[in-house]
């Protein structure tokens, strides 16, 4: 299976959290693909900086868990519409969420998350 690790994923993996064993648990399990979008990684040094974490170490983590993938400007135009669509119901939802949205849609794959934008969303490893 392959899946997309949002930023909120990837902190409650580094503070080794209940919530972050899940992501840990799917690690150990060798047909499983992890990808890391790349507007991820500004969120994530976000937190490294407001937490006084080693954001370098996190980013080894991360290289050595995931693949990083770009965005696309076809993935920007496909978040911008699906933003549009997810504030019909949520309207406080981010253009990142939206962009994990696009690349789960090109890459036909699960989200981990424990976001709350996410919760109603299918194919999401929500993480409560």
């Amino acid at each position: 299976m392959m899946y997309i690790i949002d930023s909120y994923a990837w902190i409650e993996y580094f503070i080794g959290s209940n919530k972050g064993e899940v992501l840990r648990r799917l690690f150990n399990e060798q047909k499983n693909r992890f990808l890391t979008i790349e507007c991820c990684l500004a969120e994530i040094m976000g937190w490294a900086l407001n937490n006084k974490q080693d954001f370098d170490q996190l980013f080894k983590a991360i290289r050595a868990n995931s693949t990083i993938t770009p965005i696309t400007e076809h993935n920007w135009i496909d978040a911008a519409k699906e933003r549009f669509e997810q504030r019909k119901s949520q309207k406080d939802f981010g253009l990142i969420d939206a962009v994990i949205l696009a690349k789960q849609k090109e890459f036909n794959c699960k989200i981990i998350s424990g976001d709350r934008h996410f919760k109603n969303i299918g194919n999401v490893v929500f993480l409560a």
